[in-house]
């Protein structure tokens, strides 16, 4: 997906900020979402008989779906800057209404609580949809480490929230509200972290040297397509020769949230860790996504075949009947084990996939677009996960 890296005339540390400040906006573009999966716990003791963490998720990945789709096929991939501002400004403002709504409600459960969250929630994924997608099309045209470094950062988002949520539960576990209390400051941080994105793209981001340079390269590349009257390959052209990556990126993510979070919160059982047992395989599963989203950066370890990651992807299939297996008859350390292998892989075959070399040469137009078409299959396979992880729920009580 991505263009080749040029000699770029910058000098090392530029591009090494920039690969920083890539890895902060994708913290930024995923911390809302996971604080919403790592505070379940709290929701669950609030809306005990609404099942927050499977419904939230299938609250939010329509619209992100639903949002993404739009934006592609109303031709709106060329106007990412917009977009990634309106995306982070709707993570800042969502975030603080979770506050808000906390507050005004004083922790208390009730139906039309729950719906106004609901609706919270959706608009988050509406913000993901401007963010993802056209961060991804920016950075195409960039250097693949800056893409590398993106992904990187939504994988950072998560272990952080996991390590601050055990920290939060240790802190205020024995006080009075402590859930609660946890709750609201794990929300006041998210907010930050959106507040300091929206600065960093604003304000940061577009004055680095090596930036300025892509960006005058792909200003560059739009000005001779509108004077040649350069006419991009349509969307289903550069799917139709990139339909290994898609369908990869597809079946990753189907698998993985068709047991992230809902089966790990609902279907794993009562075990020693008590309370606890939830978040550490959580914290298990974000910890691992993060590390392995690195382990591409070792040539060595990086897969670059198309065949060999289309075998991973499928081969990962086989954690559904490990899953179940493990959650019947293994006790909590195999399910910590298998959580946290479910996040390595996860990471893993993401950055690969998305870091595997086009077949083509593409220009900025057509780069621009198939990068959120790429992030929209992706999306869809989020969304086909979380709508197949109700079947775990078939012919039981919850639990195994």
């Amino acid at each position: 997906m991505n263009i080749e890296a040029e000699n770029v005339p910058m000098k090392l540390e530029g591009k090494i900020k920039a690969m920083v400040v890539c890895s902060i906006l994708g913290v930024g573009q995923l911390v809302a979402w996971n604080t919403i999966l790592t505070i379940s716990d709290y929701y669950y003791k609030v809306f005990p008989e609404y099942h927050p963490s499977r419904v939230l998720t299938l609250v939010y990945q329509p619209f992100v779906v639903g949002t993404m789709l739009i934006l592609i096929f109303m031709g709106k991939t060329n106007k990412n800057r917009k977009r990634i501002m309106t995306g982070y400004g709707i993570f800042f403002i969502g975030t603080l209404l979770l506050i808000t709504l906390d507050l005004a409600t004083k922790g208390e459960g009730g139906l039309s609580t729950y719906i106004l969250l609901c609706s919270i929630v959706a608009c988050l994924g509406i913000g993901n949809a401007h963010v993802e997608g056209a961060m991804v099309g920016e950075l195409s045209f960039m250097c693949p480490e800056f893409i590398q470094s993106f992904f990187a950062g939504l994988g950072i988002a998560g272990a952080m929230t996991s390590a601050l949520r055990l920290f939060t539960k240790a802190v205020f576990e024995k006080t009075p509200n402590g859930l609660r209390k946890g709750a609201l400051l794990f929300l006041a941080f998210s907010v930050l972290i959106e507040f300091a994105c929206m600065v960093l793209y604003i304000c940061i981001f577009p004055k680095l040297q090596i930036v300025k340079y892509y960006y005058a390269k792909a200003r560059s590349n739009h000005l001779e397509a509108e004077e040649t009257n350069l006419v991009r390959l349509s969307n289903k052209d550069l799917i139709y020769q990139n339909m290994e990556l898609a369908i990869n990126l597809f079946l990753v993510y189907v698998l993985t949230l068709s047991i992230f979070p809902g089966f790990l919160y609902e279907n794993t059982g009562e075990h020693d860790l008590g309370s606890w047992y939830s978040l550490v395989l959580i914290a298990s599963y974000n910890g691992c996504d993060a590390f392995s989203r690195y382990i591409p950066l070792i040539k060595h370890l990086k897969i670059e075949s198309r065949k060999w990651i289309t075998g991973c992807v499928l081969m990962r299939f086989l954690f559904v009947p490990a899953f179940y297996f493990t959650a019947k008859n293994a006790d909590q350390g195999w399910m910590i084990i298998l959580t946290s292998i479910l996040g390595l892989t996860n990471g893993y075959l993401t950055v690969c996939v998305l870091a595997v070399k086009p077949k083509s040469n593409y220009n900025v137009l057509e780069t621009d677009a198939l990068g959120n078409l790429l992030v929209s299959f992706m999306l869809g396979g989020i969304f086909a996960g979380v709508c197949l992880g109700w079947l775990w729920l078939i012919g039981t009580n919850n639990l195994f």
